[in-house]
């Protein structure tokens, strides 16, 4: 047989197998043979046909996205350089084979080495990259086009500009947009289409509908991109009136506008007109439409009809994962333990794949239900699949550990992630708040401003109760300008929260400012500032807000009534406090709970009135916690009340104390009136029950460094500073009439000891590290994790006088605003 014939019988066996979609037998036939026909091709005169099989071939591995075999002819077309000579046409064809594949980068190795690319090929790999990414690579090849004086086509705009969508770079888009205009394809739909695309995902909505009017021909794709735009915005009105002008103008909408449409009609709560939506979709036979119908379900979801949303999912007929995220994203809000049951039947039984963001709902429904023993498992499921490091699952990650409270595994695995974000430092920021690390909080906050990643809006309502908790008035006044600078300040959280930061930072003034420049105030609003007033001992200016609060037609919550009732109690409005506590239930229809009768009990109990306080408490409707019991025991330690201190312990004893409070309180009543056995005894009781009392610890604020101080400490490099300042400030007070208050020196030892333990009391050091430090016209704040005791409330008094500066004391309890010897509290706290 001739080198002819051997020829054209392998092209007619190729070509017989590659029509009856054999690809990978006509392969193997043509790589079998073309080695023994190789010096019978060779000899043919003419090589017009030589390509022509590879090109069958190449056609094959496009229709049916056969990676493998492409490479295989690559691999021929690399080893046989010199046999084949129209190797642009086919490296041109085994491109888009490529760019088929999602293998963008193989084409543009091929792409570069063709001389003069096709205008159809520049327009294959910038859609290629405008779909798969890099963006950018797709905006060169865009330019690159211009350089080499390649004439776009109506179709490389629309790629180009998806891209420009992807990379938010409208200004990069205009440009474009202006390169249209002058090839004359302002008016093209496709064009026009991709445009409006952009110009709204890039957020100029006006220049999107500026397109849209302009449009000559509008087909239901350009309408759809319109109204997706003002779903994406949030426009539910113009959404649905641009949907009513669609039908008007006789474009019927399809599937792809019922799915643009629900997003905003779940997010406006919406569901009658979900569900004629859905109605619609039935009667034009949309419901087959996976996509429609996963936006069906997340609509029903979100507005809270969950089994409608279940029904939906069970019919569907082929689930992808889709499917599956959205079913399991809409339990993990407050069906966990269903969205974990549907986790499992997804990956155990379907053998699905999850997402990252099926990883992520599935996380944040383990640490709402404080699982972490699911969510490691979940992290070691994202680990083999190879999801630990995206971006979106390590930040879930994070928040999971966090709000399980094992801090410590969210800080090693931040350390751990490659790629950081707003949302990562957020989530670490925000556990180390929940979590009681204030002063982490704010070193991870400096650590994100340094390594040039921007704070949002959630990073700094997470710092500022970091502030406050510090009373870090430097930070808190630095977060403050942050928030105005980046636009956040008008935020209601972000107002309430720097309201709440200057209150517990001793600015009730510039709390007030904030508060009075709001012009929406929510309960929340209301609530802290009266809350501040209370705190600050100004219990009467609680209860002028809370009269203002009610002209402003704003109706109270139980929490309004729980910050009036403490503020009438920090300030001794006994009248006030029972008349307010009476009208809340009968005025209100507030039903009083447990915190209500807790301050009540403090209310009367620091009045002095413990028997009426007892006998309130025993006719409570509800229960008695330790608690209420807990208030009335603090009001015999200050009264020193011991019999009725015993008897309340007692009941506490029989609940089961929840800390060493209650201990503390009864030991300290029986040390105050010289019982050092009993006193004794209770400890003792404390430490075999595993509770250990906290120590004093007060800290300062000095240029933005925080310092801090426990009672008799000599650890800080000024200790012997702050010693001999204290010692000269023991004389002056001796001169003014001071006598240490021995009875709050808790152990048994002699009298002068009991005054040198006195005057080494935690807030005292700080005071004086704050005069040595800060000069005498500013004030000093002093905060403290335990009630201040008698003594040193008399000694600060004196020290006000004394330096002629104004000392403030933030405690457990209240501020105490110290100037020329006198404090705010008038003694009563």
């Amino acid at each position: 047989m001739s080198a002819s014939s051997t020829k054209k019988e392998m092209l007619w066996r190729a070509r017989r197998f590659i029509h009856r979609q054999q690809l990978q037998k006509a392969l193997i036939f043509f790589f079998s043979n073309q080695f023994t026909t190789q010096l019978a091709i060779r000899a043919q005169q003419s090589s017009s046909h030589q390509s022509t099989p590879l090109i069958s071939l190449l056609e094959a591995c496009h229709r049916s996205k056969s990676l493998s075999q492409a490479k295989k002819i690559h691999q021929l077309l690399l080893k046989n350089k010199t046999h084949i000579e129209e190797r642009c046409q086919l490296f041109e064809k085994l491109a888009q084979v490529y760019i088929a594949c999602d293998e963008v980068e193989l084409a543009r190795h091929l792409f570069d080495e063709i001389p003069n690319p096709s205008v159809f090929l520049w327009n294959l790999l910038i859609r290629g990259y405008a779909w798969n990414g890099p963006f950018e690579k797709a905006v060169d090849l865009y330019y690159g086009m211009l350089d080499a004086g390649v004439r776009h086509t109506k179709f490389t705009f629309p790629f180009v500009l998806k891209a420009c969508s992807g990379l938010q770079d409208v200004e990069v888009g205009r440009e474009i947009h202006e390169h249209a205009r002058v090839l004359g394809l302002q008016s093209d739909v496709y064009v026009c289409t991709a445009l409006i695309d952009m110009y709204a995902k890039c957020g100029d909505l006006i220049e999107a509908q500026r397109v849209f009017h302009g449009m000559l021909y509008r087909d239901v794709v350009a309408w759809n991109a319109m109204i997706a735009a003002f779903s994406l915005h949030g426009f539910y009105d113009d959404t649905a009136k641009l949907l009513i002008q669609m039908q008007k103008a006789r474009t019927s909408p399809n599937s792809s506008t019922m799915v643009a449409v629900l997003p905003i009609v779940a997010q406006a709560n919406a569901l009658n007109q979900g569900k004629a939506i859905h109605g619609y979709s039935l009667r034009r036979k949309f419901s087959g439409d996976v996509v429609l119908a996963t936006g069906l379900l997340d609509m029903y979801a979100k507005c809270q009809c969950i089994s409608y949303a279940r029904r939906i999912f069970d019919v569907i007929g082929v689930r992808n994962e889709v499917c599956w995220s959205a079913m399991i994203g809409a339990y993990s809000c407050n069906h966990m333990r269903e969205a974990l049951a549907l986790f499992y039947k997804m990956v155990c039984e379907n053998e699905i794949n999850p997402t990252p963001v099926t990883l992520g709902s599935i996380l944040r429904a383990s640490a709402k239900l404080n699982d972490l023993r699911r969510g490691r498992l979940i992290h070691c499921y994202a680990i083999k699949s190879g999801w630990e490091f995206d971006l979106m699952v390590g930040n879930t990650l994070l928040s999971m550990y966090a709000k399980c409270g094992t801090l410590d595994d969210a800080v090693r695995f931040f350390d751990k992630m490659i790629l950081k974000d707003t949302v990562s430092y957020s989530a670490i920021i925000s556990g180390c708040v929940q979590n009681g690390y204030a002063e982490e909080c704010l070193l991870t906050f400096h650590q994100m401003q340094l390594s040039g990643i921007e704070p949002d809006l959630t990073t700094m309502v997470s710092v500022l109760p970091a502030c406050s908790h510090l009373a870090a008035l430097q930070h808190g006044a630095c977060a403050h300008g942050h928030s105005i600078i980046h636009g956040f300040a008008t935020d209601s959280s972000i107002r309430n929260a720097l309201i709440d930061m200057y209150l517990k930072c001793g600015k009730l003034s510039t709390a007030r400012k904030v508060f009075d420049m709001m012009h929406e105030k929510d309960i929340i609003s209301w609530n802290t500032m009266i809350f501040g007033y209370g705190f600050h001992g100004l219990g009467n200016e609680a209860l002028s807000l809370f009269n203002y609060m009610l002209a402003a037609a704003i109706k109270p919550d139980d929490v309004t009534f729980i910050g009036l009732l403490s503020a009438c109690s920090h300030s001794g409005l006994i009248t006030e406090g029972k008349y307010w506590f009476n009208a809340m239930s009968q005025d209100f229809n507030i039903i009083p709970r447990m915190e209500h009768y807790i301050c009540m009990a403090d209310l009367l109990g620091r009045a002095g009135l413990l028997d009426e306080a007892h006998m309130f408490i025993q006719r409570m409707p509800l229960k008695a916690d330790v608690r209420v019991w807990g208030s009335l025991l603090s009001a015999c330690r200050i009264h020193n009340n011991i019999e009725l201190g015993e008897e309340v312990s007692k009941k506490i004893q029989g609940l089961g104390p929840e800390g060493t409070g209650n201990f503390v309180l009864l030991s300290n009543l029986y040390s105050s009136v010289g019982k050092w056995d009993d006193a004794a005894r209770v400890r003792t009781m404390q430490k075999v029950q595993g509770f250990k009392k906290s120590p004093g610890c007060s800290w300062v604020e000095i240029d933005g460094i925080i310092h801090g101080f426990v009672g008799g400490d000599q650890s800080h490099p000024q200790s012997g500073q702050i010693n001999d300042k204290l010692e000269e400030l023991l004389v002056e007070m001796k001169r003014l009439g001071y006598h240490a208050e021995s009875c709050f020196v808790l152990q048994d030892v002699e009298e002068e000891e009991k005054e040198r333990i006195l005057l080494y009391h935690s807030e005292k050091l700080a005071i004086a590290f704050g005069i040595l430090n800060l000069s005498p016209t500013k004030p000093i704040l002093v905060t403290k994790n335990l009630r201040v005791c008698g003594d040193c409330h008399a000694a600060i008094k004196l020290i006000s006088l004394i330096t002629r500066r104004q000392i403030t004391v933030r405690d457990t309890s209240r501020f105490h605003h110290f100037k020329d010897g006198i404090c705010n509290c008038r003694d009563f706290w």
